[in-house]
């Protein structure tokens, strides 16, 4: 076990194949899949995230005196703000029309995964220093290297404050996630929310399953590569029509199937046998993680059906206490799915830029936890809720 004393060293690796498996995931733990090495390596070696595509891995490993590794901190040298989901496009144009050089930056995330999870993967019988090690390598980075500014998306409660405790700026966002009350059945979610909001969900579904469409849930060894080109048909046609960019290549699916295994979940849609559309999702250690979905045309009710109601179904048929449905969303409440606090934390080193993103983000705090509560107010259950925060 290492001891608190020793002198700990961070390195930079330029992917996360650097490392054997074994030793990222005793740093990553076992509860959120997207943290595996597994998944950052699918990203890395298919090209989703590289330096081609404006994500240069450089990833901080910290090692006790021994060369063991106590921790490890995904990080990735940006030229864009793509794939973020937490938007900083204003800042980097008041700042570049200010005289400054906003780009490169330093990203800590997972890219395109607006999923809240560790930021700095420490081992379990690590000294409590080495996340201050990592967050104190990534400054010291940006000072050196003349880099703009260090942003950590989507981290933990406790790390967001340990950055606070940094320097970094805190910003608040919000998501809509499902909670598992105890449900034994979907009738029994069903049962908690109000008349109205119960008919309309029962209608929906209803909608589906005369319209001849079956959702087919697929893991592990069930899912073919068939099913992979297929859904990456249906990924294609949807998010190059919403969003304008595909940032997954087709080989990044192969790769997550073949690493992750049983923690990938796919709900797939078929009109008479044929597939027309489908979600991703994740299965972690308590949590359904809706990864992305897409179809190959509009089909009415089919995004609700297989991206909300089937997960909620699994989470309660398999006992997961929870489902994070991605970004974004207000009409997730009336489905069941209510707003969460989360969290990004950034540090600025120029101090104009830095005391004006501060007075900003006071401002901006407090409108998203005004607006969470009185989106709360239309919660489609009974009894009375109230905005949730992440762990």
């Amino acid at each position: 076990m290492p001891h608190g004393s020793e002198p700990i060293t961070v390195a930079i690796v330029d992917g996360a194949a650097a490392l054997p498996p074994g030793i990222w995931n005793g740093c990553a733990g076992t509860e959120n899949p997207f943290v595996f090495h597994g998944f950052f390596t699918a990203l890395e070696e298919s090209g989703s995230a590289c330096a081609e595509s404006g994500w240069m891995p450089q990833h901080l490993v910290a090692k006790d005196s021994s060369g063991t590794v106590l921790g490890i901190a995904p990080l990735y040298l940006k030229n864009h703000s793509f794939g973020e989901y937490v938007f900083d496009w204003g800042w980097a144009d008041a700042y570049e029309r200010a005289g400054g050089n906003y780009y490169p930056k330093l990203q800590s995330s997972v890219p395109f995964t607006p999923v809240t999870g560790p930021r700095f993967l420490v081992r379990h019988d690590a000294p409590g220093t080495v996340r201050d090690a990592l967050i104190l390598a990534m400054i010291q980075i940006a000072e050196r290297s003349g880099i703009s500014g260090v942003h950590v998306t989507f981290p933990r409660r406790e790390e967001f404050e340990s950055l606070k405790d940094h320097g970094f700026l805190p910003r608040i966002g919000q998501q809509f996630h499902w909670v598992n009350e105890g449900y034994a059945t979907f009738d029994d979610f069903l049962a908690a929310l109000s008349s109205r909001k119960r008919k309309a969900i029962r209608k929906e579904r209803q909608a589906v399953r005369n319209s001849g469409i079956v959702i087919d849930a697929k893991r592990s060894a069930d899912i073919t590569e068939s099913d992979w080109d297929a859904f990456y048909r249906f990924y294609r046609n949807t998010s190059d029509r919403k969003w304008g960019q595909s940032y997954l290549q087709r080989s990044f699916f192969s790769l997550l199937h073949e690493r992750l295994g049983d923690h990938v979940l796919l709900f797939m849609a078929l009109e008479n046998g044929r597939p027309i559309g489908g979600a991703l999702n994740l299965i972690g250690g308590s949590t359904l993680f809706g990864r992305t979905w897409g179809t190959i045309a509009d089909y009415r009710f089919l995004h609700f059906e297989t991206c909300y109601y089937q997960a909620i179904d699994y989470a309660i048929q398999h006992g997961f206490g929870r489902v994070e449905a991605g970004a974004q969303g207000s009409h997730k409440i009336q489905r069941g799915y209510l707003p969460v606090e989360t969290y990004s934390a950034h540090w600025i080193a120029d101090p104009r830029l830095r005391d004006a993103l501060e007075r900003y983000l006071q401002q901006e705090r407090e409108a998203v936890r005004d607006e969470m509560l009185d989106l709360s107010e239309g919660s489609p259950f009974r009894r009375a809720t109230s905005p949730h925060r992440l762990p």
